[in-house]
């Protein structure tokens, strides 16, 4: 019989309304012991998806009005009999209440408790208890597509129907050498280097999305720069919506380092707005362009803007000259105002070049292309299979890694047998990333990273 584990689910702040809930064999007469509905039935005795209006209470007496939701297994979140009851968003009810199931034979729920009963309970896989996180985390529609496509299973359908190719091969090999005097079918050097390689390509596929998926859920550290007054604080308000930088005729009005975090065509950038690249003997704006050139070295992506209303100067050629090879977008700003500028001078370094005024927001729609371009973000489509974990990237490395040295064992002409082993590996790196074959160690390291609650 499984302990009744209980949390409070929501986030603990004064809200509309807080949710707590409980699980395990018994957690309907747990949840009894504490509620009384105004009809006087019980939770025990209504069916799963089925709901009482009522109070939770304590020895202190009443503690709030509720709605008590039954679930009954296998139908619920945990694969568990469960209760989720739902009060006033108080901290002070909600800790209360959860003390009161306590009290009543309730254990209080570790972290990520009730998503690792339901692996455990064959709801989910453990790449899609994994995009549980993610779908809490999502801030863009680009993850959270993902993410819900995680959870729904594309990836484990990948995986496993890459396992299953392997799995075939493996077992026709085995058999075909462990049998020599049956009538099993030869295993043809075409066949096994077909299979290896066809799975080989998908594993390469997902391992590439891997890293675009990073870029989707952590965003990209991005560096505003350019010299004074080319409109670099006014563009950053653009992309962020908001007057969130200081904007003057003045030059030099940015001295620090401004950070702000936007999310643009799915893509989230962490942005910073600069000091205006330019010598000054300023002691303060001389350490803001320090702190600035600093940044073009360290950032992921740099966005370089230039004052389109007038022609390249050796301020701008300086900065273009650092953005050589560099991951850049460049901005050509104020064409409002009429182009001067020699653009092909910008072009011909930094291929991501967008023509636009910050001010009147003309052409804006351009730099959304340009960053989905530049990071490698368009084409991505979110709802297939794709990788979200260190550990699922590492699963896969060995696959792909066993399958690298079973290919090129059948190229160098060895026996079938040494490519017997390494299919086996690959297969047993897949099973891990699933979770049809992992160790309590690496289950606990998983569920370790989720909140209490979930």
């Amino acid at each position: 019989m499984s302990e009744v584990i209980a949390a409070i689910s929501t986030p603990l702040m004064s809200a509309g309304l807080g949710v707590i809930r409980i699980s395990g064999k018994n957690a309907a007469e747990i949840a009894d012991r504490v509620f009384r509905s105004v009809s006087g039935k019980k939770l025990t005795e209504i069916s799963g998806y089925s709901a009482l209006y009522g109070h939770v209470f304590d020895k202190k007496g009443d503690i709030d009005e509720v709605v008590a939701l039954n679930f009954r297994a296998p139908h619920s979140f945990t694969g568990e009999n469960a209760v989720e009851i739902s009060c006033h968003g108080s901290v002070y009810i909600l800790k209360r209440t959860l003390a009161a199931l306590i009290s009543a034979g309730a254990r209080l729920a570790r972290a990520g408790e009730f998503t690792r009963r339901s692996f455990e309970n064959g709801k989910m896989d453990l790449s899609a208890a994994e995009s549980v996180m993610s779908l809490i985390g999502a801030q863009s529609e680009l993850e959270h597509s993902a993410a819900l496509s995680g959870r729904e299973g594309v990836l484990f359908r990948q995986i496993d129907e890459i396992k299953g190719e392997l799995m075939s091969l493996s077992a026709h090999l085995s058999a075909w050498v462990d049998f020599p005097d049956e009538d099993v079918p030869e295993v043809s050097h075409d066949e096994l280097y077909s299979g290896l390689n066809w799975a080989q390509k998908q594993l390469n596929r997902l391992i590439c999305d891997f890293d675009r998926g990073k870029i989707m859920r952590e965003g990209i550290d991005t560096v505003i720069v350019g010299r004074p007054n080319v409109g670099k604080s006014t563009f950053m308000n653009l992309l962020c919506g908001v007057d969130r930088s200081i904007v003057t005729d003045v030059a030099g009005t940015t001295r620090d380092i401004v950070e702000e975090s936007v999310s643009v065509g799915g893509v989230k950038l962490r942005l910073q707005d600069t000091a205006g690249l330019h010598e000054t003997n300023d002691r303060v704006e001389k350490i803001g362009v320090e702190m600035a050139k600093h940044r073009i070295e360290t950032a992921a992506l740099v966005i370089a803007v230039f004052d389109g209303s007038e022609p390249v100067n050796m301020d701008d050629l300086s900065l273009i000259k650092k953005l050589k090879g560099r991951r850049a977008i460049a901005v050509i700003n104020k064409c409002d105002l009429g182009l001067k500028i020699d653009a092909e001078v910008i072009s011909s370094v930094i291929k991501d070049t967008v023509v636009l005024s910050a001010k009147s927001g003309e052409n804006a729609d351009k730099i959304e292309q340009a960053i989905l371009s530049v990071s490698g973000m368009d084409g991505l489509d979110p709802t297939c299979a794709m990788m979200t974990t260190e550990r699922q990237r590492d699963c896969a490395e060995r696959a792909k890694s066993a399958l690298n040295e079973a290919i090129s064992t059948l190229e160098f002409g060895l026996t079938f047998d040494a490519v017997g082993v390494m299919l086996d590996d690959a297969i047993a790196a897949l099973c891990e990333l699933s979770g049809e074959r992992v160790s309590d160690s690496i289950v606990d390291e998983v569920f370790s990273t989720f909140c209490v609650g979930k």
